[in-house]
């Protein structure tokens, strides 16, 4: 059987490196070390060739623990509800009002980012509340 060492999630969007800014700032990433012979990810893109300058964009947990967040330019727009997502953990614990408050806090702060709030689902017998959210590109998240 084969055994995983790493996980990395691929979103495909217009503009790479606005969304990759925008989950830096949501989870505390960073840029990836920048490739031998050159002294930023600026000077990277601009040795590419024109089709291919601003394709791509990643960040990463700068512990090492959480997965690589990768971002590919794609021709078209998002247009479906995504079948995949990111939950972001900020109400583990928490019950009640005070789970939906810290939800509420944290949206704030995204919003300020870019976010879109979308639906709040409340709390019922199988399920704590979690907030659902858009990025800057209209991906659906949920802070949970």
């Amino acid at each position: 059987m084969a055994k995983v060492k790493q996980v990395q999630v691929t979103f495909d969007c217009a503009n790479p490196r606005a969304v990759a800014q925008f989950w830096k700032a949501v989870l505390g990433y960073v840029d990836p070390a920048t490739p031998p012979g050159f002294d930023s990810w600026d000077e990277f893109d601009a040795s590419l060739p024109a089709e291919r300058q601003g394709a791509a964009w990643a960040c990463q947990d700068p512990d090492g623990v959480g997965p690589r967040l990768f971002f590919q330019r794609v021709p078209e727009g998002k247009v479906v509800k995504n079948r995949v997502h990111l939950d972001v953990r900020v109400g583990t614990g928490l019950k009640g009002d005070e789970r939906v408050a810290v939800l509420n806090a944290e949206a704030t702060r995204l919003e300020a980012l870019g976010a879109r709030r979308v639906e709040l689902l409340l709390a019922d017998d199988m399920n704590e509340s979690c907030l659902v959210m858009q990025d800057v590109e209209g991906n659906e998240f949920c802070l949970d």
